[in-house]
């Protein structure tokens, strides 16, 4: 549900995340966090429990396992190593959560974006999703009526629900029409491709100095076209500038370069991913059949065989609400381990920004590789744009990822 609202992407969103977190605590009014719909039955409520129960029992034994991997450094303040031993754990396990695990969610927009997202929502074949739509319609009604005015008319929000499910009513007649409407690829693995790219680094060059020069970019190319290739080189280097922190980017010529990439990763590396406003990003529905995969030091700290009964009551359970007919409602037992296939569309200073965020070393694994296999699908077509990214973090040792972040927050907090 988190994905479908953030899904207009005009909005500016808080989401609370799944990786410095135990999940396990009750709701207030009992059982653990998921959504339930009663219509989805018995099996799905057995289901999500057990998947739970797992996560819950996991998380001592993996948190003992990782104290006793990652030992406190000398002069390491030891509530700060074991804030840390616990993230590292939750990051471990949380590829067990299913998709249904409840999440706050915050969002800041105007009234022209909560309209469009209104009738989304009204579109959706998740009767959850309507039901937020309206919800959300009757929140903001109450504050801005004037902006949600049209949602309700029949000839203008009726009309524009009418074409959204048409339109996605298409889509899946044709996918079915040409036979590509089902995965044929089990468990390929995870994978980064660089499906297209545009321009080249001439025209990056040109770009770079098109807003401190007084011509045309023709004219402004034509220079660069006699430049040798060391002054290109030399040039670019100036342009970049010296970059002492990943917050120092170029200027907005890199936009004049462009990749399309397909990644196959777990659902939970998409949901952080996909977070990223400036590209389009566009996905398939969330299934088992792209597999998932077991963490190595999950299995190292004895819970590997737990995990992997966790994903196949997973894969039971969405099978068993496919053959209800229940398609729209699948995805919600299916662990965050479970990869999905995502196209990323974005710009190369947009891709510096991804890239250098994300290969940091207080990254989740599965997102940090997705971000350094980027980095070098782009070297293997623009070098140059590869080399500006100076700010990616390439060390693969195992290590407490979010150490440095609890040292700097105690550091605060006795300042």
């Amino acid at each position: 549900m988190t994905k479908i609202l953030q899904r207009p992407r005009l909005a500016a969103y808080l989401e609370q995340s799944t990786r410095y977190l135990a999940w396990d605590d009750p709701m207030p009014g009992g059982g653990f966090r998921y959504h339930r719909e009663e219509t989805l039955g018995a099996g799905y409520r057995a289901a999500m429990d057990r998947i739970f129960t797992i996560y819950s029992e996991s998380i001592p034994q993996v948190v003992a396992w990782a104290a006793e991997a990652y030992p406190a450094a000398d002069g390491e303040s030891e509530a700060a190593h074991m804030r840390a031993v616990k993230a590292k754990a939750f990051d471990l396990l949380r590829g067990l959560l299913p998709a249904a695990s409840l999440s706050h969610m915050g969002m800041y927009a105007t009234g022209q974006t909560y309209e469009q997202l209104i009738l989304h929502l009204m579109a959706h074949p998740l009767p959850e999703a309507r039901e937020y739509g309206r919800m959300i319609l009757g929140t903001v009604q109450q504050v801005m009526p004037s902006f949600v005015a049209r949602v309700e008319r029949p000839d203008r929000g009726g009309e524009w629900v009418s074409f959204l499910e048409q339109r996605a009513e298409a889509g899946q007649r044709w996918s079915d029409k040409l036979g590509i409407g089902a995965s044929v690829e089990p468990d390929p693995g995870p994978s980064v491709k660089l499906l297209s790219h545009s321009g080249t680094e001439e025209d990056l060059i040109t770009a770079l100095l098109f807003e401190a020069s007084g011509q045309g970019e023709s004219a402004i190319r034509a220079a660069v076209d006699r430049m040798s290739a060391i002054e290109q080189a030399a040039a670019l280097a100036d342009l970049v500038g010296d970059r002492k922190n990943r917050r120092h980017r170029p200027g907005r010529g890199l936009e004049s370069l462009s990749y399309r990439f397909e990644v196959v990763a777990d659902y939970g590396a998409f949901r952080d991913l996909q977070r990223h406003r400036m590209l389009t990003v566009q996905w398939q529905t969330l299934s088992p059949h792209l597999g998932a995969g077991v963490p190595d030091e999950v299995v190292q700290a004895g819970c590997g065989d737990a995990y992997q009964e966790a994903l196949d009551v997973s894969a039971r359970a969405w099978a068993a609400l496919i053959s209800a007919g229940r398609t729209s409602h699948a995805p919600y037992v299916l662990c965050l381990g479970y990869r999905i296939r995502f196209i990323l569309d974005l710009n190369a200073r947009e891709a510096m920004q991804l890239i250098e965020l994300r290969s940091g070393r207080e990254g989740h694994p599965t997102y940090r590789a997705v971000a350094i296999a980027m980095r070098d699908r782009i070297a293997e077509v623009h070098p140059a744009v590869a080399a500006m990214m100076t700010h990616v973090d390439e060390q693969s040792e195992p290590r407490l990822e979010r150490m440095m972040s609890e040292l700097k927050a105690e550091g605060r907090s006795s300042s």
